[in-house]
């Protein structure tokens, strides 16, 4: 069957089993769970065939920021444009904002066609978690901390998840230092911490230290915007690089020059 004969219609709740097993499909460890946090801030579509969910994408919209996600194509379908399709329906409800995306492999000649360009790559660290001590100081925080949280994942991300953070604080654990604070949480198979958001690189790695020692004998994954020069620290905790994505962008706004805070963990690659 031709793409064009394909129907596109909004991602709902009753799609959510579908989807998980496109994402399945394609090797991804996400969870119902994990899905459904996604979709519960995000809009979205789904392509189907007849009944059957054979391609998704969510458009998760951080107030200047459109963050594209869950894009996924059943592999029967893949050459026929259906890609296309999905990503043409989340660009418009993105509307003017800057987008990004981080893309595999496979999705980047299709990103680049629709006007994408790379500005970094992610490397996905995950593992065994090894207990060790920060260097740092580094304490628990609460719901009651996201709004100044927020703050400061604005100033390093550009992107407004008040809504977001407030989500994963109340089903996970925030890390607070001096100059930076982390979130750590359930995920696909264990654990995942991000983001991790702070002034200065030694704050960065005390806050991922302090999840590896808190998830110590289980399963953790960090996803690491490689220029920060993380990766050889997240490998001593246990935590190996095993792939990874390229971050896009689309229509970016210009970057300020100076910014208080640096993102050195994403919240995950759907999210940014």
């Amino acid at each position: 069957m031709a793409a064009q004969h394909l129907r596109i219609e909004p991602f709902a709740t009753e799609h959510l089993d579908a989807a998980l097993h496109l994402s399945r499909q394609v090797g991804w460890p996400h969870r119902i769970e994990d899905w459904a946090l996604n979709a519960s801030i995000s809009g979205g579509v789904v392509a189907l065939e007849g009944d059957r969910v054979v391609g998704t994408a969510l458009c998760t919209i951080f107030g200047d920021v459109a963050q594209l996600n869950m894009i996924i194509v059943d592999v029967r379908m893949r050459g026929r444009g259906l890609g296309r399709r999905v990503m043409e329906a989340v660009i418009a409800m993105a509307g003017p904002r800057e987008m990004r995306l981080v893309a595999t492999q496979e999705g980047l000649p299709l990103y680049e066609k629709l006007g994408f360009t790379a500005t970094g790559q992610i490397a996905q660290h995950q593992g065994i978690a090894k207990a060790t001590t920060p260097d740092l100081p580094v304490g628990d925080g609460d719901s009651g901390d996201v709004e100044r949280l927020a703050v400061m994942d604005r100033a390093a991300s550009g992107m407004a998840r008040t809504g977001l953070l407030r989500r994963i604080a109340g089903r996970g654990q925030v890390l607070l230092a001096e100059d930076g604070f982390a979130m750590l949480r359930e995920f696909g198979r264990g654990h995942v911490l991000g983001p991790v958001v702070a002034r200065d690189a030694a704050t960065a790695r005390a806050l991922i230290a302090e999840g590896a020692r808190r998830c110590a004998g289980g399963f953790l994954r960090v996803d690491l915007p490689r220029e920060r020069g993380l990766s050889d620290h997240a490998a001593s905790l246990g935590l190996a690089h095993v792939g990874g994505g390229t971050a896009m962008t689309c229509r970016a706004a210009i970057a300020s020059e100076q910014k208080d805070f640096t993102t050195y963990a994403l919240v995950s690659q759907a999210l940014g």
